[in-house]
Order: C-alpha cells, then structure tokens, then sequence
C-alpha cells in the first residue's frame, strides 16, 4: 500500500501491505439503506480498529501526542468516509494516511497553493484509491485514478473476469485550508453466482449478478437494474434512465455492453463537472451475461448552485460562465438541475461514442463543451483524409509529363506520395485546431445550426420565442445554440482569413467548413447512438486526386475504428472490409490510404459488376491500434450508426427524425470481404430488429440458415478466377499440372482455400498471414488440401513435406537460413515483401489476398530480370487492387498475360447480386420454405437448384 502526503515534499512508504479482514460486514441486513437501493456499509469492528490505529500512530512519534485522539476522532467521524474503507485497510495503513493528512494540513496553513493528496492500495483482485476532490470539479494535474480504473479494471472486464467499483466522496471537508473532500474508489473482483448463464438464466438478475452486490443491493435496484439489463441486452448502444430521489438529488443509471465503450467511467465524471453537477457516491456493477451498469448519484456542486441563484434573479443566459472557478472558466452551469441531468443524459450517449479524444483536456478545463470537442474530433479525422494537400502545381505536372514514360510516372508517383504524407501530418492538423479553438466554436455552431434536431418544437427554431412566453422547457443545447449567431459561410471564411497567420492553418480550418458544408445527414445529434456516421455529398473530393466522382459516400467512427462506405451507383453492392494493423507503423501506413484504398475498391467493383444490374460500393473499417481484438465491435457500431441514417426515426428520445438534406431514402448493400465473413448474419438480423425493411437483403454471404449462399462453401469468387487460369492454359496448349503457382492469401482463406482445392498446378510458394511457406518442386498438394479443408495457415504446414530445398519461414521468425544458404533476418519483412523476392518466380501468379497496391510504378521494376525478362508469364488478379495500373501497364508491355481483377474476381458480386434477387422475389414465408436450410439440417430442392444455376452464371460470364 502506498500513502502519498506532501510532507516536506517527501513521499512515504507503508511498510505493511496485507489485508484487514477481522470482523468485516459487507452489507448488515438490519442497516438503513440509502434511498431504498444499496444498504449502508456497516463494520462492526470499527471502535478495535480505531483503537489499533491511535497505538500506532502514538508509536511512531509523527504527531503530537495531545493531538492524536482529535486527529483520529475528526478522520473516523467527522470526515464522513465510508465504513468499506476501514474495512479493506489494515490499522497500519490508515494510520499512515491519518499521519499524511497531519502533515498535509500543516502544509496547507504554510503555503498558499493547495496540496494534493493521493493514496494508493493495490492487491491480486482489487484496489483502493483515494485523492481529494472539489465537488463539481475535474481534475487536470496529478494522477486520474478514474482513467486509470477504466484503463486496468473497467475496460478490460468480461464475464470471464470483471471488476465492479464503489466510490464515495466525504461528506466532510479535508481541512478547513483544503476547500476539498475525500474521494475514495473501492475496486474489487467479481464473483458471479452464475459465471456462464444459458437461456432464460441470463436475464435473471439473481443469477448474472455479483455475489457482494446481490448482498447489498434491496429489491428497488435489482428491480430498476433488471429492467436496464433486459433493454442493454435488447439493443446495441447504451440504455439511459434518471430517477429525482427524496433529497432533491438524482440517480442517473447506465447500462451497456461490455468492453463496448472505453474510458467511459472517467469521461462521464467531466461530463457532469461540465454542467456544475458532483456525485456523492456511483457505482460500476458488472453481471456475468456481459452487461456493465454505471449509478450516478449526482447533485449540484456550490458554486453551480450560486449561478443558477444568480441566473434565475437576474435572468441572464444558462451558459453563464463560471467566473470564480479556478480550473472550469467556460463551464456550463445549469439553471436547475434537472436542466443538468437532461443535458448529461443526452450527452452521454455521445461521449459513449467517443469517450476520449485529443480535444478532451479542453473539455475537462470547461473551454470546449462536450459536443464542441467531440465534432473537432470529426472535423480532425475529415480533415486527415481530405485536405487537398497536391495543389495546383500538381496538377500542372500532371499535365506535362508523359503517362506512357515509366520514368515519369515514377517521380510523379514519389511526389503525391511525399505531399500527401508530409504536407499535413495527423500532429499538425491537430496543433492549428487546438490553436484556434474560437474558430473551432464557430464552425461547430455553423453545423450545429443545420444539424441539431429541434425537437423541443413543432417547426423548429422559428417557434422557439413562442414556446418560452409559455414558460415551456428549452434544453441546455438549444439554449446554447440561441447564446451566440451563427456566422454563414462566407462570414466564416472572411474570419479564418483574418484569424489565421499563415496558408497552412487557413486551409485546416476551411476543410472544417468543407465539411459543414458537404454534410447531408448525420446522427450526431441522436439521443441513442454507438457511433457517429455522416453521409456526404462527395463533391469535395479534388478531381485530380479522384477522378470519377461516387454516388455516395458515407464516414463513420467509433471508439474503436474510423471507416468508410463508397458507392458509384444508388443501388450498388460490395463487401465490407475490416483493416488490421500489425504495429503502429502499419497503423500510421493504414490511416493515410483507408480512404484512398475505400475509393480504388469500390471503383473496382464498379467495373467488375458489369455483369449485374447493381452498381459497385465498398466499405472499410480501419480498427484503431489499441482495438485490434474488436474487429466484431466495430463492425456491429458500423452497421447500427449507417442504419441510423437509412431509416427513418420512429422512437422520440431514442431514434428521433434527423435533419436530411439529402431529401431522399436510400438502402445499401453489404457483403463479406477481409475479416467480415462471419458477421454477415448478424447484420441481417439487426436490420430485421431495428425495423428495415429490406432486411434480407441488406446482407449477402449470410448463412444458409438464413437463406445465404456463402462464398467460401461454394467457391463462388474462386469459380470466376480460375476459369481465367483455365482459359489461359486452355488457349496456350499447357498441361496445368506442369506449370509452377505463386499465390499470395493462404489456406485460411475463401479465395485462397478453393483455388488450392480446384487447381491442378505446381505450386511452388504460398504467403499468407503467418508467412511464407515454398518449395521450388512443388509444395505437397495433399498436405496443401488437407490446410484449405481446415481453413488454417501455412504456420500449420508439416515441414517434414518439404523437399530439401524448400522452406518455411514465419512472421515472427528472426535469422533464418534458407536451403541455398542465404540468411533472413526478419520473417516479417520477408513475408511483405516475398513477391518481389527472385525465389517467388513462376509461370503463374495468382494474388488471392495481399494488401492493395503491392506492386505499384515504384516497385515492378523488381519483377524484371538483368536480360529483361519478367519472373511471371502469366497474372491472374484474384485480390483486389495488388496491382497499380500503371503496374499493369508495364508489365502487359513486356510481355505479361495478365487479368486485372475487375475482370477475374467478380464471381462473388455475381453470386450476391442473385442472392440479393431471391430475397427481394420472395414473400417473408416462400422465402423461408425455398431458400432456408430446414430444422432437420436439409436444403430445400430448389436452393440446391439455383445455387448450381448460380455457379454456371459465374462460369459462363467468366469464360466469355
């Protein structure tokens, strides 16, 4: 346990750190219960343990001896901590904050700044932590103990291993020099009655609850909790309720998903400091069905309830600054609190979506409320996708040099790749926003006029005057939005010209009016959301970047990711992508090309879908560097945030109409892709939840349960390939068994797997995601078939298969020498860049999977041997985009037969396109009777049927 008290600026450490454990009560039936919720902790050996802590303190000789009574009688009686604290504290321990707080105290009347205390007690399966608090204020200097319980305990915590967390402030003061009160954290291990409840289990609170908690909580909370569980587990964002209770106070109670949100726990505590409210205790309780409840007993803080005496004597605005707040200058002061409590409940389900970000000490200090900061954050994102960062002189280049000379599109390839990465970094951007943070409140206001759902009334605005002469309620937002104009474009423009000292901070600022301006809809106002989504007009997408302008274009984030959805046509089909990261590196690479790639993708499926009557579209999902594990997270937010801009709100306070520019319904198409094949159920039935009407389309490569034709069973992306491979041998005269492969995506994949299962060929190298795995004479076909069956990678390869010139080198492999002697240092590397390498030479090269644009300008060079021939005579591209068409270009020059994948890979499109037709022809219950797989495990007859028709429609438009 260490005790932290500035003593003479020194630290002390307690020797002893075991637990106090001697009659301890967790919760005494017979204790008065505080508002008919939890009973009062009560711990019947407090007088022994008090008497423990005098001999001790006396022992040591700290402070003196004719204080000692008196300083232990005001910490055990008059400071107001909970009775948990002197039950989980050994005598030792509190002595030495006692001890602590003496010398505190004696500072505090020496020096005229104030003085932090801090104490900290860590054990296997919980903690303690304790630091003084002023009511109604957020801490900006020493350490956060709330982010750090989100970060180690709250975050983290799954049914398999959660942590609750019980927190209470002081009722007295720290000292009469110390405008400050005790807040203590009391963070322990859950153990759950029942750890894994099945069925009608998971929605008994007595059976998913904490042992410790169904001891202290009265049959009023387990009723109200309950209930908050049953709507957590029947919808995907949080769940919000508020309670006045017989003090005047409020409980403010939130439910949701685990490990849905991050560092919500913490980001809550600034919400309701924001608008002059405290918490005189909260709780986190955790249920083993994966629910997390938060209880906020909230009031408001003093000089809170000096303003809003103030505003309703002198009638001045409810955003009326907090003058004497030291730390909170701009914060938002309520003119009651239920005004606050209104306000945090419809902000909360905002910060859920975006608890943290880089504007958020701003939000802490009160400069910048919670929506302000939480559209910087948009605004920041949009910016580092979207600045026009090439310029005029680009395009002249352009212009000049010769798109025929490889030279030429060399350099021109290095400098777009140079301005785009250089010219405006992430940092930057961000350091011209934090510095003009007026700007910032100007333009979130320019949005917020267009985008803010009026639901206060009838019409809008224009009635709001009328509204108020009937002394009817006007929440803090609208209020808000009334305290200042709006400036128009044009008056923004003239100010960030005035306001700006230079071209690069000018044009930061001018993309957040960019995208203002090109939003058409967006449910950032929406009472319940997971994430934020935002369709846009594409018309600020540069020509010169991005030639052929979408149809649509939608960005969404979440806590967990950023993503996009492009479509070329208003009915158009494509996969859903999810984007991983290997390292930071990698992460920064993915961050600057997500859009890029989202466009070239999408652009792509455009052309291969000239088969069908749907359009191309693609999405992305890009997950953050610390959510590389919420791949299923991300996507469900993805999906629920794009829903709430298809359908219309029918739900007042829950999905309310949103303000549509766009001024017509739209419905897109989703399909599996990288990391998304197993979610496309999931997706299909949230639509059908959430009222869609066209939720058995929405998704494609569903289970056949649900009436699907999966890709991966029936090989449909790998019929449209290899009939290119065939039709290569075929009209070459070759034996496909005597010509050598080279295919990147592995065994583990769609692609990968049936192009190992249909192909007769001699494949002499594989990589995928585990590494690189060739044998120049030819990597065993059984042991190759028996990992596409299994669907694993070539890390799962029997070596012993092997010739002895071939290999196997992994990812995570360092120093390993191959056959021929040659020495690779690092496996990771070797595997990025293998298809360069001259051992990955032969007749055929088959891309199943790989990152976009692997061979561009810049590297095809590598594929030409000194005498000028090419390592591959033929190139299939089954993955899309590995190739650059200037690439292309080069290749086909010298010689190359290649099928670019807009061409070869649309077997998949052409399959979901007709699956997308059965779901449309068919009624609710013909589509059940024909198309669904039965109770009995059976396939009707006529799904067989046209999934044969299907995979000859794929054959045949391939061959042609």
């Amino acid at each position: 346990a260490r005790s932290t008290g500035p003593l003479s600026g020194t630290k002390h450490t307690l020797l002893h750190t075991h637990i106090y454990t001697a009659a301890m009560t967790i919760a005494d039936p017979t204790a008065v219960a505080n508002h008919s919720d939890y009973t009062d902790n009560v711990y019947s050996g407090k007088l022994d343990h008090r008497a423990q802590v005098c001999a001790l303190i006396e022992k040591d000789g700290l402070v003196p001896k004719h204080v000692i009574e008196s300083e232990v009688k005001w910490f055990y009686d008059v400071l107001g901590l909970d009775d948990m604290y002197f039950m989980l504290e050994d005598p030792a321990t509190v002595a030495g904050h006692i001890t602590s707080l003496y010398g505190a105290q004696l500072t505090s009347m020496n020096k005229t700044n104030s003085v932090d205390i801090t104490f900290e007690s860590r054990r296997e399966q919980g903690a303690v932590f304790i630091h003084n608090s002023v009511p109604g204020i957020s801490k900006t200097e020493g350490p956060n103990y709330e982010k750090m319980i989100d970060a180690e305990y709250l975050d983290i915590s799954v049914p398999q291993g959660a942590f609750r967390v019980e927190s209470y402030r002081s009722r007295g003061k720290v000292s009469k020099g110390l405008d400050a009160s005790l807040r203590t954290y009391f963070v322990n291990g859950c153990d759950f009655v029942n750890p894994d409840p099945k069925g009608d289990a998971a929605l008994d609170i007595n059976q998913v609850s904490d042992r410790t908690f169904l001891a202290k909580a009265t049959p009023v909370v387990l009723d109200l909790y309950s209930a908050v569980m049953a709507k957590v587990l029947g919808r995907t964002g949080p769940v919000i309720v508020s309670e006045e209770l017989p003090s005047g106070s409020y409980r403010l109670v939130i439910g949701y998903r685990q490990r849905s949100t991050q560092g919500y726990f913490s980001a809550l505590s600034d919400l309701y400091h924001y608008y002059g409210l405290y918490s005189s205790r909260k709780y986190v309780e955790q249920f083993s069905n994966g629910v997390t409840i938060i209880s906020l007993y909230l009031d408001l803080a003093k000089h809170a309830k000096r303003m809003a005496a103030g505003s309703s004597g002198s009638g001045s605005s409810a955003t009326s600054s907090i003058g004497s707040s030291p730390v909170l200058g701009a914060t938002a002061a309520p003119v009651s609190i239920e005004d606050g409590i209104a306000q945090i409940m419809r902000e909360a389900s905002l910060l859920f979506c975006i608890p943290n970000t880089p504007f958020q000490t701003l939000f802490k200090t009160g400069e910048l409320s919670v929506q302000e900061a939480v559209y910087g954050y948009a605004g920041w994102i949009f910016a580092q996708h979207f600045l026009n960062r090439l310029g005029s002189e680009y395009a002249t280049l352009v212009d000049i040099l010769d798109p025929t000379d490889a030279t030429d599109m060399v350099v021109l390839a290095k400098l777009k790749k140079r301005l785009r990465q250089e010219t405006f970094t992430r940092e930057h951007i961000l350091d011209i926003m934090l510095r003009h943070r007026d700007l910032l409140k100007d333009l979130y206001l320019h949005f917020a006029q267009v985008h803010y759902i009026h639901s206060e009334t009838p019409s809008g605005i224009s009635r709001l005057a009328d509204r108020l002469k009937d002394n009817l309620h006007v929440s803090l937002s609208m209020a808000r939005l009334q305290d200042k104009a709006a400036l128009t474009k044009d008056e923004l423009l003239v100010k960030i010209a005035r306001v700006t000292t230079n071209d690069h901070d000018a044009m930061v600022m001018r993309a957040l009016l960019d995208f203002n301006e090109h939003v058409l809809k967006t449910n950032f106002y929406q009472p319940t959301k997971v994430a934020l989504s935002f369709r846009m007009d594409p018309g600020f997408l540069p020509a010169i970047e991005y030639p052929t302008k979408p149809y649509g274009l939608f960005l969404v984030i979440g806590n967990e990711f950023r993503g996009f959805h492009v479509r070329f046509q208003d009915v158009a089909r494509g996969g859903i992508r999810i984007v991983r990261s290997r390292n930071a590196e990698a992460f920064s690479i993915n961050q600057r090309t997500l859009f890029d790639e989202n466009y070239s993708l999408a652009s792509t499926q455009h052309r291969k879908n000239k088969d069908i009557p749907e359009g191309g579209s693609k999405g992305t999902i890009l997950l953050n560097m610390d959510a590389q594990d919420k791949s299923a997270v991300a996507f469900e937010k993805y999906v629920d945030a794009v829903l709430d801009l298809l359908l219309t709100g029918q739900s007042p306070g829950i999905k309310d109409r949103l303000v549509d520019r766009l001024g017509r319904n739209e419905i897109l198409f989703f399909g599996p892709d990288e990391g998304t094949a197993g979610f496309m159920d999931w997706a299909s039935q949230h639509a059908r939840k959430r009222g869609a009407p066209f939720w058995k389309a929405f998704t494609t490569g569903k289970s056949q349960t649900l009436g699907g034709i999966p890709h991966d069973i029936y090989g449909m992306t790998t019929r449209s390939v290899h009939q290119y491979v065939l039709g290569i041998i075929r009209q070459l005269g070759l034996d496909e068994s005597a010509c050598t492969k080279l295919q990147t995506g592995g065994p583990d994949g769609d692609l990968g797997s049936n192009e190992i299962k249909i192909s007769r060929d001699r494949t002499t190298a594989i990589v995928d995601g585990s590494g690189v795995l060739c044998d120049p004479k030819g990597i065993d076909r059984a042991e190759m078939t028996r990992l596409a069956h299994a669907r694993q990678m070539i890390q799962h390869f029997d070596v012993a298969k092997l010739s002895p010139e071939g290999f196997r080198v992994l990812v995570d492999d360092f120093q390993v020498t191959l056959p021929d002697g040659s020495l690779v240092q690092d496996g990771l590397s070797f595997r990025n860049s293998f298809h360069l390498n001259k051992m990955a030479a032969a007749d055929f090269f088959v891309p199943c999977g790989g990152r976009p644009e692997a061979i561009d300008i810049n590297n095809v060079g590598e594929l030409f041997e000194a005498d000028g021939s090419t390592r591959f005579k033929y190139v299939v591209e089954g993955a899309n985009l590995f190739f650059t068409q200037d690439a292309r270009l080069r290749l086909e020059k010298a010689g190359v037969h290649l099928f670019k994948d807009a061409s070869a890979n649309k077997g998949g499109v052409t399959s979901s396109s007709l699956e997308v037709l059965a779901a449309l022809s068919f009624s609710d219950e013909e589509f059940g009777k024909l198309m669904c797989q039965q109770e009995d495990g059976s396939l009707p007859a006529f799904y067989q049927e046209y999934v044969a028709d299907v995979q000859k429609a794929i054959e045949a438009n391939a061959a042609r």
